[in-house]
């Protein structure tokens, strides 16, 4: 009998440094030779993505762009280039929906498939795998490492174990024989903490996880602890959820210098306003809720929040309460970040009539041909002047 049989068959498939990767296929001369993806080596930003050539110097994502240089001082530095990773990362995607309907999609260079109800049409989960791995090598010229298992905490735990390039099997009949052996900080939810409090009772592995009491880990750890049990076990029950509800749409920006002057920042923050605006009718959904976020030079941050009557999608209401929010922030001190989300979302169009919808309609004619001129012709094609 299939030890397969009735189980869930989930793939994870894990780009090997994604945006790094990207670059260096666009540019030949590049490969080989360690890529640092983030800005340039002397501004405030932090490493996105790191070749794993530059991976030897130590250099890992969310460092600061300047102990990258200092590591790797003759790496190649290059800024985000996020719509072309965007647009590759929807080239993977089509594949993945070629073999099964049922994608999550942990980011762009990651997702998880259940191909369950599709290996009477393309074969076995390990067919389907290694197409799919093979398909984005010779249609992308790119790597990615692959994760088979019966749910999702295995076949995750499996894509990362040979990278790059990996292609790793958890048959359900040796689930143990694989877990027993690893870490324990490769159970999700060990962070450093929980790391030292397992070390000092001589857990190491999870296979010394797994001989702990239930009892005892939950005294520990409380619902951690009944977690980290299911896990050392192999359980995880979780579905692989191919619609996500989106709870809010944001972006934020570091200065390069802090930035005091008023119309500095509410430029910065137009630039937000449109790109969140954008991405709003890009996914057909409008907000009520607008928050503004800001960081000042000495790290103190502090937001502020205001509730519509009516949802939107327009980038002049935005802009008009974000600006309402920001006369609330004092700019007597300097600002190293600001942000924007909207959030409280809904898929509904709310409209009221009044005497002022026919501008309404105009307003958002406008937006959608400044969105098609955008898609056809690029990002810096055409920009907003102030909206107000």
């Amino acid at each position: 009998m299939d030890v397969w049989t009735n189980l869930r068959k989930i793939i994870h498939v894990d780009m090997d440094a994604f945006y790094a990767s990207v670059e260096q296929r666009d540019d030949p001369s590049s490969l080989g030779k360690p890529v640092v993806v983030g800005g340039k080596p002397n501004s405030r930003g932090v490493v996105c993505a790191a070749s794993y050539e530059a991976r030897k110097f130590g250099i890992h994502s969310a460092m600061s762009m300047a102990e990258a240089f200092r590591r790797c001082p003759h790496a190649i530095f290059l800024p985000v280039d996020m719509h072309k990773y965007q647009e590759v990362s929807l080239q993977i995607r089509q594949i993945f929906m070629t073999y099964t309907p049922v994608v999550e999609p942990l980011s762009l260079d990651e997702a998880f498939l259940d191909v369950t109800g599709s290996t009477s049409l393309f074969g076995s989960a390990y067919a389907i795998a290694l197409t799919i791995k093979q398909r984005i090598q010779r249609e992308l010229n790119l790597t990615a490492s692959v994760g088979i298992a019966c749910n999702k905490f295995l076949a995750k735990l499996a894509s990362d174990l040979q990278k790059p390039d990996g292609f790793v099997v958890v048959q359900p009949n040796r689930v143990q024989e694989f877990l027993d052996p690893l870490s324990v900080e490769r159970l999700w939810g060990v962070g450093k903490k929980t790391a030292e409090q397992l070390h000092k009772l001589n857990v190491k592995t999870v296979k010394d996880l797994r001989c702990l009491e239930l009892g005892t880990l939950t005294q520990l750890f409380g619902v951690l602890g009944s977690q980290l049990y299911q896990l050392a076990q192999g359980i995880d029950e979780r579905p692989v959820e191919s619609e996500k509800i989106v709870k809010s749409i944001g972006r934020e920006t570091t200065f390069a210098t802090d930035i005091a002057e008023r119309d500095v920042v509410e430029t910065a923050l137009l630039k937000l306003v449109v790109d969140v605006g954008r991405r709003l009718r890009k996914e057909a959904l409008r907000g009520k809720t607008i928050t503004l976020k800001v960081r000042y030079d000495d790290f103190r941050t502090m937001s502020r929040s205001h509730t519509l009557e009516q949802a939107t999608d327009l980038d002049n209401v935005i802009y008009q309460e974000v600006l309402n929010l920001l006369r609330e922030v004092s700019l007597k001190q300097p600002l190293r970040l600001i942000g924007l989300t909207v959030h409280n979302l809904t898929d509904k169009l709310e409209r009221q009539l009044s005497l002022f919808s026919e501008p309404q309609k105009d307003t958002e004619t406008l937006t959608k041909v400044l969105d098609l001129l955008k898609e056809k012709y690029g990002e810096k094609s055409i920009t907003r002047a102030r909206l107000l």
